[in-house]
């Protein structure tokens, strides 16, 4: 476990006063300033709480404030004030429409007419849908073959015939490099789900409205958990906090499996990720973005990186349905589920972002499987059955305990479904259960190997 971060307050003194404009900020109905989008490689203009106040002002009449919901549950289990921002509760059932709607309303109407090219996961998609059906502009959207046909369908919903849903590619970085081509060709604008300044910007506005929600409790926030993906999100926060509650720690939450942040940090710079685990949807990204990095890196003082088990999210989300009722997508329950990680101040004030609500009812076997799997409550075997009489009767009487379930059992060869080696997937009651068990597996001298998990014989036999 550690520690939340120190923080500096260096920008501070610099920060312009709380609702004031800055020269060179966005306006309501202005065209994107793409001049000033990328300076270099890397690097984008300055993006401070003045130009997120603007943004915030801009699409206040389409997007409503999200609720800022305490939590007596997570409360006490980690003795600090635990709020949740609940951005599951958007339209799109996701925050991603705020950077979207954002790009959009600023387009001009030579921009408008040419459409708009998106590639997302899926919350994205649905922002973009969004905005395009409000503002009558046509749009050509590409979401990875992943991509849960619950977010599909919600995509044609919110998109109407302004949308044209292209799947393709085996992740979201396949599905953009597919967007940017079609964008080129055709002269349309690509609105990045994360990589610039005005999806930044979008999304920095839930940090405005958590720090006025949380003043009018009366409370100062002192540590706000963000999920991680492309880096859209907390790079907008960041950059709201730096100004506004400089004092602020920012923990940056990334699934174990699709760490394009933690990356990007220890190698300087953006990399590319060889593979990733597309389980955690919504924040697997191979490449965190570049403008992301670069405001990432300017404020590495306040921000604290951590990877969760996806195991663990899926716990946490089973957590948040069965206790709040919340129906949390992955990418949704990182922040709820870095709270394990992070030793608090007592009593702190502690903000989680509930990204997203975007989640397929079809999953929730695979989300019990590996919340099971990650307790320490479901474990695999294959277990060599000799060809003797009641040799599976010995195995359930002597192996077994008491609480103990048989929850598969499947001969690996298909031809001889009484004898040989077989698939045995074993449920317990209790972590604890499982040295007794594998115990008596030894004592009663059968053939076993134990299949763990994240290794390719495991993926391969058991999934």
């Amino acid at each position: 476990m550690t520690s939340a971060p120190e923080h500096d307050s260096e920008r501070e003194n610099d920060s312009t006063a709380h609702g004031a404009a800055r020269s060179g900020a966005s306006q309501p109905g202005a065209a994107p300033d793409t001049s000033a989008q990328h300076n270099a490689a890397g690097s984008i203009a300055p993006i401070r709480a003045a130009d997120i106040q603007v943004a915030q002002a801009d699409i206040s009449s389409i997007i409503e404030p999200t609720p800022l919901q305490y939590c007596p549950r997570l409360s006490q289990q980690y003795g600090v004030e635990v709020y949740l921002k609940r951005e599951d509760l958007q339209d799109v059932r996701s925050y991603k429409i705020r950077g979207a709607y954002y790009t959009i309303v600023n387009l001009t109407e030579e921009q408008r007419n040419a459409g708009v090219v998106a590639a997302s996961a899926g919350n994205h998609a649905q922002g973009v849908a969004y905005a395009c059906r409000a503002l009558g502009i046509d749009g050509t959207i590409y979401v990875p073959a992943p991509t849960p046909k619950q977010k599909r369908d919600r995509i044609k919903v919110h998109g109407g015939d302004r949308i044209n849903l292209v799947v393709t590619g085996r992740n979201f970085d396949e599905a953009a490099e597919a967007a940017r081509a079609d964008a080129a060709e055709r002269g349309a604008t690509l609105v990045e789900p994360f990589n610039a300044r005005d999806t930044i910007i979008g999304q920095g506005t839930v940090a405005a409205e958590i720090i006025t929600q949380i003043t009018g409790f009366g409370k100062s926030l002192d540590t706000i958990m963000v999920p991680v993906g492309g880096g859209g999100l907390i790079s907008g926060v960041t950059s709201y906090l730096a100004d506004i509650s400089p004092r602020t720690a920012v923990v940056g939450i990334e699934p174990a499996g699709a760490p394009s942040l933690s990356a990007a940090m220890k190698a300087g710079g953006p990399v590319t990720l060889e593979s990733i685990d597309p389980f955690v949807d919504g924040a697997a990204v191979k490449r965190i973005g570049d403008a992301n990095y670069h405001v990432i890196e300017e404020n590495q003082g306040r921000i604290h990186l951590i990877e969760v088990d996806e195991g663990a999210v899926c716990t946490e989300m089973l957590s948040l349905y069965q206790n709040e009722g919340i129906i949390a997508e992955p990418a949704g329950a990182l922040s709820v589920t870095g709270l394990a990680e992070v030793s608090h101040r007592p009593n702190a004030t502690v903000v989680c972002i509930i990204s997203g609500g975007n989640n397929d009812v079809l999953r929730y076997a695979e989300i019990m499987e590996r919340s099971l799997v990650h307790r320490g409550l479901k474990h695999y075997f294959l277990v060599d059955f000799t060809q003797e009489p009641g040799q599976l009767r010995r195995f359930l009487n002597d192996v077994l305990g008491p609480d103990d379930d048989i929850v598969l059992f499947e001969y690996l060869k298909k031809n001889n479904r009484e004898t040989g080696t077989a698939l045995v997937g074993v449920e317990l009651a209790r972590p604890t259960d499982l040295q007794p068990l594998l115990e008596r597996l030894e004592t009663a001298d059968f053939q076993t190997r134990r299949l763990q998990p994240g290794t390719q014989e495991y993926e391969y036999i058991v999934n």
